[in-house]
């Protein structure tokens, strides 16, 4: 469980600060527009969406004495590094070259953390056919996302009160931890990985796997879930800073330590919602997990701007809704990966690194897609970007409609969401399924 913990934590630590950073990052420190800013991470996630089928077909008819995923995991790992540290660089020249060269950067960390993430995510399905167990490695797995996290939200309040130079310095760290926990990984699940099941190795043009998964109802329901929750997750992530400096009036360097209190909560979350998805099974502890979820959207858009001057107190109300959203939140990490063995085990084949590749290529490119959206939305409401940074994101004064914006997307917007990841899962046949194992 500790080594399988450890392949998550770099991608998941490339994910935190992404997600949390990159585009107040372009706005501030790299002087981009919004919507090319916006433009770029529609990049990141569409290229890491179209690599995703390849590599995890690739991953399925690898052939090696540890089975085929630990060389995927193995060979990506010092990519990973590098590239998420040369992400953060603010290279000179005019616009189009600092745009080109983030897009390059952009494809080569996206293809570097896909050779990690999907491989490792493969093996969920392959180490072990007890469901219990399969709940379990997914908890560790987010467990060792989120403590990653964490500690790259640490890094980040640390280096980033340095002004926007701190973040060149917050990659480099992040880049040396997510090489070394990949590496960690690939070293204790070797023993493992050479027992696990294999796939069946099967040349299947791309048509044929898209008829396989269509005719699987249990993955669909699976993808329609993950593709709203993480859409909404994602969403939360990329404004999430915005929303505290610009509309809240945190300052840049509270706001960066406000953060880590969704990463807190989520950890906590996914040790709950483990227990109680063993308990009483996965889709009432999703049930759960999502009402929480909603409600801390909406109140969202009912906080008020902090006055300046505030006594520390003025925060609490924003902390607690951040570890409402946390906890909440960790049903996104846990539910649909836990779900997706049962989805692979109705094929016969039992495909996993196709089935993986292809509930992450829907999730990425929607978010893609999305994330375009964002850019653009926020530049037609007026959004201003900076051409400077004294920390993580400087405070500029918004017009009414940007800060509109920032609120439903953050609020309303992941709500809806969430309420519809619930309505697909309806019908699910989870009854006693916490129950199963392999001695059935």
């Amino acid at each position: 469980m500790v080594a399988y913990g450890f392949g998550d934590a770099g991608t998941g630590l490339a994910a935190t600060i992404l997600g949390f950073y990159l585009f107040p990052f372009f706005t501030c420190a790299a002087g981009l527009p919004a919507f090319i800013a916006g433009s770029l991470l529609t990049v990141i996630k569409v290229w890491d969406a179209f690599n995703d089928p390849l590599i995890g077909w690739m991953s399925d008819h690898t052939q090696s004495r540890w089975g085929p995923r630990l060389p995927w995991m193995l060979g990506a790992s010092l990519p990973l590094g590098i590239s998420l540290a040369a992400m953060w660089w603010v290279p000179e020249g005019t616009l189009l070259q600092r745009t080109i060269y983030y897009v390059v950067m952009a494809i080569l960390l996206m293809t570097a953390y896909t050779g990690v993430n999907l491989p490792y995510a493969a093996l969920s399905t392959e180490l072990t056919t007890d469901t219990a167990i399969r709940t379990r490695l997914n908890a560790a797995r987010f467990t060792g996302s989120i403590l990653a996290g964490t500690i790259g939200l640490l890094v980040a309040f640390l280096v980033l009160r340095e002004g926007g130079g701190g973040y060149i310095l917050m990659g480099q760290i992040a880049g040396t931890i997510a090489a070394v926990t990949t590496l960690l990984c690939c070293w204790g699940l070797a023993p493992f990985a050479k027992q696990a099941q294999r796939p069946s190795g099967s040349n299947e043009p791309p048509l044929q796997q898209f008829r396989r998964i269509r005719t699987n109802p249990r993955f669909i329901k699976v993808l329609g879930l993950y593709l709203l929750l993480w859409f909404g997750l994602q969403l939360m992530q990329v404004v999430a800073l915005i929303w505290l400096v610009q509309v809240l009036h945190v300052p840049a360097g509270i706001s960066t330590l406000l953060l880590l209190a969704f990463n807190i909560a989520a950890l906590a979350g996914l040790q709950l919602w483990s227990l109680l998805s063993n308990r009483h099974g996965r889709i009432k502890a999703l049930g759960w997990g999502a009402s929480i979820w909603i409600v801390a959207c909406l109140l969202s858009m009912l906080l008020q701007p902090v006055e300046t001057g505030s006594s520390f107190t003025a925060y609490f109300p924003i902390v607690g809704l951040i570890m409402l959203v946390g906890l909440g939140a960790a049903t996104a990490y846990l539910i649909p990966w836990s779900l997706l063995p049962d989805a692979i085990d109705a094929d016969p084949t039992r495909p996993a690194g196709l089935y993986t590749a292809w509930m992450v290529f829907g999730q990425k490119l929607v978010i893609g897609l999305s994330m375009s959206v964002f850019g653009v939305l926020l530049s037609l409401t007026g959004y201003i970007s900076t051409t400077s940074c004294d920390g993580a994101l400087n405070f500029i004064e918004q017009p009414n409609t940007a800060l509109l914006a920032v609120r439903l997307c953050m609020g309303l917007i992941p709500a809806v969401l969430v309420l519809l990841g619930l309505g697909v899962m309806r019908g699910w046949p989870d009854r006693k399924a916490h129950l199963k194992s392999s001695a059935g």
